[in-house]
């Protein structure tokens, strides 16, 4: 039995307690990387963390859509990777497990911080084409440099457009509100992309978020498109247990609206990351963050076994 083997021989470990992946059509994997962090460390232990948080949500249909993805889904363990080597090296093995996954399972992936979002998004552009990207965060993650290293958590998105792994006007941020340069908190929507910061969400629910979702809708139509869920787009008061917190952010009950009502686009991919157990608080942050994954798979579930 491997290392890896032996920490989720107990069914409990598994995300939903699911089974072991082998051919099911959706898959939850760890990326349990946390090197490229700037302020508090331990994104690396988000993985179990969340699989931890999910257990309760094994029993029942999702109540919005009605569906349960236990049976079509599967736990792949977490990411081998190579955490003692440079940033470059560990993404390229992120890449080369992403891309066997992703050629068999529409795939969930648990951080992890965020700068596993680029080796992802290069797995998902060469199955897929390229890719819309839907990106909740607290943070652009546009920056050309990340306190003079040339590659973080925080320059992600910028390197993701400058590659062409992302169609920059069918880029759209949500819940951005960090300070930072303006060339850089702008960029997306320079380039064409859409920016709803949490000032723009503020006192918007239900209803009040639907011309948004229908201008985000509008936007990106049938292209593939992959989700980022950084846990900080939430407020503190919901997500403590992050490495970068900033406060007036997002509610729970935003973020799930906004998971509910765009499960129609042509989702391929999704990761939720940066969700640091060591300063949450009752697990706040990781049932958040189980939530949303599971209603993700939810959504994908019921579109394609309506």
């Amino acid at each position: 039995m491997s290392i890896g083997e032996f920490a989720y021989a107990n069914n409990s470990n598994r995300f939903l307690a699911t089974r072991e992946l082998q051919t099911q059509p959706y898959a939850v994997i760890g990326v349990p990387f946390d090197g490229a962090v700037t302020n508090r460390p331990g994104a690396r232990f988000g993985p179990q963390e969340v699989r931890r948080a999910s257990l309760m949500l094994c029993d029942g249909l999702h109540p919005y859509f009605d569906v349960s993805p236990l049976e079509v889904l599967g736990d792949g363990y977490d990411m081998r990777l190579p955490n003692a080597s440079g940033l470059e090296q560990v993404r390229a093995a992120i890449e080369a497990q992403a891309t066997a996954l992703i050629a068999n399972h529409h795939c969930v992936f648990i951080g992890g911080d965020h700068s596993i979002t680029l080796p992802l998004l290069r797995a998902a552009k060469a199955r897929f084409g390229e890719l819309a990207l839907i990106h909740f965060d607290a943070h652009c993650d546009t920056w050309v440099d990340h306190f003079g290293e040339p590659s973080g958590h925080g320059t992600w998105t910028y390197e993701a457009i400058q590659e062409g792994l992302v169609s920059a006007p069918h880029t759209v941020q949500i819940g951005l509100r960090s300070g930072g340069d303006k060339a850089a908190r702008e960029y997306v929507q320079n380039q064409g992309g859409l920016i709803y910061t949490a000032h723009a969400l503020r006192g918007k629910d239900g209803t009040g978020l639907c011309s948004i979702i229908d201008a985000i809708k509008a936007r990106i139509g049938d292209r593939p498109c992959y989700l980022t869920l950084d846990i900080d787009c939430l407020d503190p008061a919901f997500a403590p247990g992050t490495g970068t917190p900033e406060p007036a952010g997002m509610t729970s009950s935003q973020v799930m609206t906004f998971l509910e009502e765009l499960a129609t686009l042509n989702m391929v991919a999704m990761d939720c990351v940066e969700v640091a157990p060591a300063y949450d608080h009752g697990e706040l942050t990781s049932n958040a963050a189980a939530s949303f994954v599971w209603t993700y798979l939810c959504g994908q579930v019921a579109k394609s076994h309506p």
